[in-house]
């Protein structure tokens, strides 16, 4: 703590001069869609819900809900490893982007993901929404409030992982603080978001 109040009290009675500042373009890519264990983990830091209680929620989604008089399947099987979708998903979830945010936001080429983990479970897709043209607000009226939270963060990031790499300016300054014969190596960084990408739907709070 001494060490500590020792620099503030340097730092407030220093100059400074800046020795070096670097401005680097850097590209941010979506997360893959959900598998069951990083559903459970978003779910849980962004609406506050169980690992037990988010899957019962995922379970009544996939089963279905009642939509104008016929039961729909929301969404894909919950238990997976799997982070790959069908391409007539992929298909789906692109023209989605171009209808929604415009054919900036949609790559050249659809995205690919493939699942790190050994021995996982592949047979199942992601999870995913079963079709990506029922938006979270079609939805809404026939849901409990949780459910349709659940659907929303499942349908978001389903959409972002086709959306378009956010491109940021990263700046790092390299600062120089004197004080009589001290003196202090300092350092700033701070980025600029240049375009949003897939930022624009779906960011996970870490």
């Amino acid at each position: 703590e001494e060490q500590a109040t020792a620099l503030k009290s340097m730092l407030e009675r220093a100059a400074f001069e800046v020795k070096s500042l670097e401005a680097k373009p850097v590209k941010r890519h979506p997360y893959a869609p959900f598998t069951t264990s990083t559903l459970q983990q978003a779910a849980s830091y962004e609406l506050g819900f169980s690992a037990s209680r988010i899957m019962q929620l995922a379970q009544r989604l996939y089963e279905g809900a009642d939509i104008g008089g016929e039961t729909v399947g929301l969404i894909t099987y919950m238990r997976t490893d799997g982070v790959q979708m069908a391409p007539e998903a992929i298909g789906a979830t692109r023209r989605v982007i171009g209808q929604i945010f415009g054919d900036r936001y949609v790559p050249e080429v659809p995205r690919a993901y493939s699942t790190k983990a050994k021995n996982a479970q592949e047979a199942h897709e992601a999870i995913r929404p079963t079709d990506l043209f029922r938006k979270p607000s079609d939805v809404k009226r026939y849901l409990e409030a949780d459910q349709a939270k659940l659907y929303e963060l499942i349908w978001k990031r389903t959409v972002a992982s086709q959306m378009e790499s956010a491109l940021l300016e990263r700046t790092t300054a390299d600062i120089l603080a004197t004080d009589a014969a001290r003196r202090a190596d300092l350092r700033a960084v701070g980025s600029v978001v240049k375009f949003d990408g897939f930022l624009k739907l779906y960011e996970e709070r870490r």
